[in-house]
């Protein structure tokens, strides 16, 4: 049924072109990393500007389909006006929005200090436990940072953290690139 020459010859084709465009997302990745870690003023601003768009869009298909499917939703509107409204203000009022995504960071990494802190006393003596201690003390000092000096603190830390975030992720899609690029050779 199947020819193995042939499916090993698309498979080392898609492994090739798999290597090229994670080598090239990786290389974009770093950039926008560095750019994020060096301005992430400017970097929280571009962060915040991608949330309020996608939450217009997002609003906008709430209320296509909710015209679509029924008319009479009154649920569905709703949905539909908060999104549109939330994204509108955010994209005219940037720096509240910059503020609202700075608590609601800090919020998160509150409630993973508590799971942490919770997994490590339900995990000990066993082996591992002292990572989740670990993970629980960084979330929680992130979780200080955010609010001490919010909502001022969050036009530089949404940037910085979305900028170590893409930086790490770029390194790890050029180490991807690079495997598969010895697999395929």
């Amino acid at each position: 049924m199947w020819n193995y020459p042939i499916q090993e010859k698309l498979e080392d084709e898609l492994v090739h072109k798999f290597s090229k465009y994670t080598k090239i997302a990786g290389v974009v990745f770093l950039i926008l990393g560095v750019v994020g870690i060096l301005y992430p003023s400017l970097m929280t601003l571009a962060t915040v500007t991608f949330i309020s768009w996608i939450m217009l869009f997002a609003g906008l298909m709430a209320g296509y389909f909710t015209y679509l499917s029924d008319k009479d939703d009154h649920i569905g509107w709703l949905k539909s006006f908060i999104l549109i409204g939330i994204s509108l203000f955010m994209i005219l009022y940037p720096m509240s929005g910059i503020g609202t995504i700075g608590l609601l960071l800090s919020i998160y990494f509150f409630i993973d200090a508590f799971a942490s802190f919770s997994m490590s006393i339900t995990m000990k003596p066993s082996k591992g436990w002292i990572i989740w201690l670990i993970n629980g003390i960084f979330s929680l000092a992130l979780g200080v940072l955010f609010i001490l000096g919010w909502p001022l603190t969050s036009v530089y830390l949404i940037g910085l953290f979305v900028g170590f975030s893409l930086f790490f992720d770029g390194v790890s899609l050029l180490t991807i690139g690079s495997i598969f690029k010895k697999m395929s050779n």
